[in-house]
């Protein structure tokens, strides 16, 4: 039939079910429409958004050392306890713990009355031992340290003169001995004669043998008396030495720091009576300060004198201390497979303190690359307890999530989630989401 719809419905169906059927089908066409209406409006809300502003930076590749990671605990470069060198009772403390003091700087007195009573003494000795040689020196007849010279002395040289007139006589007896000798055998003077110059002769002989006799026992004692000088001299010397130790002992009563560092330690007070075995004040030298640390075996032989460390503490989580390694010993602990390892770390401010713990990085030999960006560019996102960046491609920020590294400056080393050269967000991160359009 001409005119008519060409749809049929099946005989089978009602009234009522063709009612439902309509609405049905009015409702799924109105619903589409008003959801292409929405959508038609949301890409228009979309597209009038302004950009977000942001300043944006490079990530940077740059050459990174490789290192060893160790712990371990601050120690004091020098550590001494102080005792006196001398016994006795304690007359003032100077030195509090804490307080630090220069070399040489007074840590306590003894009390120094018997000390300088010694002396006295020793200082009146010697006076004594001096005069004893002015004595002996007077007797030869020298001046105050004068050169011995046994001719000078008085008695040899009376002794000298003796000999000498002894010596004249012999020689002139000799003489008339031999003249007489010889008339006698030309018949010229009786044998009476002659005997009489013989024996003047011999009486001369026998003089000058006593004369020289004399003279050398004089010169003999002008020597021992010379002797009695130097043992006089060696008297002096003596007791000169006994003033050297008493006034060796008076300076020992002042107890002082053997090098310049902190007080750790004072265990003795005023009053208090020490012996050379009591322990007056510990003192620690703290700059230079040194590190302990255990290096596992498999990196001991990456270590080396000399290697630039670098130290971290908790007390100063916002500082690195750099140092060198000044010691490494060359056994290994047999339970833990390790050795220790001294570094020295310069402590100017006396920040590091013996006892802290910290974490060492030795530098090895070698390195890689590594990825840094800016402080500025990282977003800890307490959400997802995550750091991010926002990495700008075309306008667009895309998220990445990061691994962060060792800090340097004002940089991280990023282990994981960027790259090299690319472009990152520096400024109102948490603003920022992915597909965010942006402005530089």
């Amino acid at each position: 039939m001409t005119g008519r719809s060409s749809l049929r419905l099946p005989l089978s169906f009602s009234p009522f079910t063709l009612l439902i059927l309509v609405v049905l089908i009015v409702s799924s066409a109105c619903s589409s429409g008003d959801g292409r209406q929405r959508r038609g409006n949301s890409n228009s809300a979309e597209d009038q958004t302004p950009p977000i502003a942001i300043t944006v930076a490079k990530t940077e590749a740059r050459n990174v050392p490789a290192f060893i990671q160790a712990t371990g605990s601050l120690i004091a470069d020098e550590s001494s306890d102080v005792a006196p060198k001398i016994a006795g009772k304690v007359a003032n403390v100077s030195a509090n713990v804490g307080q630090f003091l220069s070399q040489g700087a007074v840590i306590a007195k003894i009390d120094d009355s018997d000390q300088r009573r010694a002396l006295a003494e020793a200082q009146a000795r010697v006076k004594q031992a001096v005069a004893l040689v002015r004595q002996a020196e007077a007797k030869l007849g020298l001046e105050a340290n004068g050169k011995f010279n046994a001719s000078i002395i008085p008695e040899v040289r009376a002794a000298a003169a003796g000999y000498e007139q002894a010596l004249a006589e012999l020689r002139q007896a000799e003489a008339n001995e031999k003249r007489y000798r010889e008339l006698v055998e030309t018949g010229d003077v009786a044998m009476v004669t002659y005997e009489s110059f013989k024996t003047t002769r011999d009486t001369a002989k026998a003089k000058a043998n006593a004369a020289r006799e004399a003279l050398d026992a004089q010169v003999n004692t002008a020597r021992q008396n010379n002797q009695a000088i130097k043992s006089a001299q060696a008297n002096v010397e003596a007791a000169q030495t006994e003033v050297g130790t008493a006034q060796q002992n008076l300076t020992d009563t002042v107890v002082r720091a053997p090098f310049s560092g902190f007080i750790s330690a004072r265990p003795v007070a005023v009053g208090e009576y020490v012996s050379s075995a009591s322990v007056i004040a510990t003192i620690l030298r703290s700059n230079p300060i040194k590190i302990q640390i255990q290096v596992a075996e498999s990196d001991v032989p990456s270590v080396a004198l000399g290697r630039g460390v670098s130290v971290q503490v908790d007390a100063y989580q916002d500082r690195s201390f750099a140092g060198v390694v000044t010691a490494i010993n060359p056994a290994l602990d047999q339970t833990s497979r390790s050795a220790v390892v001294e570094a020295s770390i310069e402590n100017p401010d006396n920040a590091l303190r013996s006892g802290m713990f910290g974490t060492a990085r030795i530098t090895k030999q070698g390195g890689g690359i590594g990825i840094f960006i800016p402080k500025s560019a990282v977003y800890n996102d307490q959400a997802t307890q995550s750091y991010r960046a926002f990495v700008i491609v075309e306008g667009v920020a895309r998220l990445k999530v990061l691994q962060l590294g060792p800090e340097e400056g004002d940089s991280y080393q990023i282990l994981d989630g960027l790259n090299a050269d690319e472009t990152v967000a520096t400024s109102n991160l948490a603003e920022l989401y992915e597909g965010a359009k942006v402005a530089v």
